[in-house]
């Protein structure tokens, strides 16, 4: 009986080890990927314009920040109705990086100082120190735009995902 229990042991622990990976729990996903959070206003919105930034990139003041002035939205007219505004802002707070128990997550709202308010995401040290071995001419190619664009080179950045195996660096 005792060597049931031993195989028994090691099928659960092989079956969960393996849902663990399948799920992306391991170094590149789950705990390292931003969780899939979707708003229907949020996506409908925000990617009208760019990327719909997974809030999971920011803290809470920065998103609190953002949506308050969006009548100067980086030089755009960003306005929305108050209850459209309400909904996206609560959304966006509600999984920001210091709500959040997403490991990236965390380390995003780690890497900004307390007093610190960053509407970019580009301003963070966590995406400094990530980017940190790609020259400026490179965000500056047109393939690229500049470092905000993340679906250039991160092809799973709409998921929330920005493992280094998903990067592909336009020429």
């Amino acid at each position: 009986m005792k060597k049931w229990m031993q195989i028994i042991l090691l099928i659960s622990s092989v079956t969960a080890a393996g849902s663990l990976l399948a799920s992306g729990g391991g170094e590149e996903g789950g705990g390292r990927q931003l969780p899939a959070v979707v708003n229907a206003k949020w996506k409908a919105e925000c990617s009208s314009c760019h990327m719909a930034y997974p809030p999971g990139l920011l803290p809470e003041r920065s998103w609190k920040k953002m949506m308050s002035g969006l009548d100067k939205h980086f030089g755009e007219n960003a306005t929305l109705d108050p209850l459209t505004r309400a909904e996206i802002e609560q959304f966006l707070v509600a999984n920001s990086a210091d709500k959040s128990d997403n490991r990236r997550s965390h380390r995003i709202a780690q890497s900004i100082a307390a007093n610190d308010v960053p509407l970019r995401i580009t301003e963070t040290r966590y995406f400094q120190g990530n980017h940190d071995e790609i020259s400026p001419a490179t965000f500056k190619r047109k393939a690229i735009g500049s470092a905000s664009n993340c679906i250039a080179c991160h092809q799973g950045a709409e998921q929330g995902n920005f493992s280094e195996s998903q990067i592909k660096i336009p020429r």
